[in-house]
């Protein structure tokens, strides 16, 4: 069966049945796949290890299992996307910090949204989109038009806009101009166009964009994290805004802005690794060779 039909089949029944029970299905197919696919595990054990290296082996499977776990309720709650409304939301969302998205749309330069891979991020848009807040938000191509199309549609259909990463740089900029949420994910390069930065003391690359849109157009840049919690409820948490003193060097202001908002990011992943939904090895060696 195509991954495209097993996407439909996954939202067929998760639409269908309540989202306990959907949730439990999930967590199985979770444990499942762990066993099955060795590949995706040491990727997933071996980010755990860099993110704490002094944890046992016992702490560090525990963290995976509960990642690939998490990974699946993230799916779940995707796929409901076509059900969710505002009660749902005020039921299982609470926001903390919503007062500075409302002070940084008095500036009229739009706002940078940016987020990381962690627990559910997509939710945070649809529920923004749902309390009417005009907002974009940028998105990575699926390979087979068919995923693309339907994964787009999921999202468009709370009132997000997608701009596809292809074509992301105009139509960023008319949103801002526009005085929209513009978010972003910033904790992994599509692009091969990043910034290099010490993450953990490993080397990765990070995008550059939402930095570089901040400082060319003065939108303000908060992050927009989401938190699990327990009862799988989530926490969305607004931090910022992020701001630095202009050098008078671009490039400079780009890597200043980026490794300061990425230091809270770091603290969120240190605090919460097995919420960070992250499935390929994601470190490169750090040495001179490839710092220069």
């Amino acid at each position: 069966m195509s991954k495209y039909l097993l996407y439909r089949l996954g939202q067929l029944v998760v639409v269908a049945l309540p989202l306990k029970i959907t949730y439990g299905i999930a967590v199985f197919l979770a444990d499942l796949h762990r066993l099955i696919s060795k590949r995706d595990r040491m990727a997933v054990m071996e980010n755990l290890r860099a993110i704490a290296p002094e944890a046992s082996n016992e702490a560090i499977e525990k963290n995976c299992r509960s990642l690939f776990r998490n990974f699946a309720k993230y799916l779940v709650e995707f796929f409901r996307f076509s059900i969710v409304d505002k009660q749902y939301i005020q039921k299982n969302l609470s926001i903390e910090g919503l007062e500075k998205v409302d002070k940084a749309l008095l500036k009229k330069n739009g706002v940078l949204i940016v987020s990381a891979h962690m627990a559910n991020w997509e939710f945070g848009g649809i529920a923004m989109a749902m309390l009417k807040y005009p907002i974009a938000c940028v998105a990575l191509k699926h390979r087979d038009k068919r995923i693309n199309k339907f994964f787009t549609g999921q999202r468009e259909k709370k009132g997000m806009e997608v701009i596809p990463l292809g074509q992301a740089a105009p139509r960023c900029l008319y949103a801002l101009k526009k005085n929209k949420l513009l978010a972003l994910v910033g904790d992994r390069d599509f692009t091969n166009s990043g910034i290099k930065i010490d993450l953990f003391g490993k080397l990765t690359t990070i995008p550059r964009g939402p930095a570089a849109f901040s400082i060319k157009t003065g939108a303000p840049l908060l992050l927009g994290i989401l938190l699990r919690q327990k009862n799988n409820k989530l926490r969305f948490i607004y931090e910022g805004p992020f701001e630095i003193d202009p050098s008078g060097d671009y490039e400079q202001d780009v890597n200043s802005l980026t490794e300061k908002y990425i230091s809270v990011i770091k603290e969120y992943i240190k605090a919460n690794p097995d919420q960070w939904l992250i499935f390929r090895k994601f470190w490169e060696p750090l040495s001179l060779d490839v710092c220069d």
